[in-house]
């Protein structure tokens, strides 16, 4: 875990998403040792992170009933996943077998089409402690 406690670098992206968890502990040991995000500055008086890898950044904060819209049930996040793209994703598939973390989809290359192009990228989907769904992905070109 690398811990800088300053804005992350960059700046703050124009939407981070903020995750309730159960486990703020067992969230950044998945988030950060598994997944290989940093620690861009933290509160931990709130039970908060604010984390961030090669320009992808999320917020991670101890479930309190702040902001609850309704019942909240694992499998956290139902009906959505978060697209990250990576430079590379084999370094991340690594380190997720040998954590023996499941994944939710294996590894494939996709194409979706854009315009009269398809995009393509190579992608698996896993699922954090709290069963929110992350698609990581790395760009393969357009054809």
């Amino acid at each position: 875990m690398t811990l800088s406690d300053s804005i992350p670098s960059g700046g703050f992206a124009a939407l981070v998403p903020e995750l309730d968890v159960t486990d703020l502990d067992a969230s950044r040991r998945f988030w950060c040792d598994v997944l290989g995000f940093r620690i861009a500055y933290q509160r931990p008086e709130n039970r908060f992170l604010y984390l961030e890898m090669q320009g992808a950044q999320v917020m991670l904060t101890q479930y309190n009933g702040n902001w609850q819209t309704g019942e909240i049930e694992r499998p956290f996040g139902r009906g959505l996943n978060f697209q990250i793209i990576v430079e590379d994703v084999s370094p991340m598939l690594d380190r997720l077998a040998r954590a023996n973390w499941p994944l939710f989809q294996p590894c494939r290359d996709a194409w979706y089409q854009v315009g009269e192009q398809a995009r393509g990228q190579r992608q698996f989907l896993v699922q954090d402690p709290d069963g929110y769904l992350l698609r990581f992905a790395q760009d393969l070109g357009m054809r």
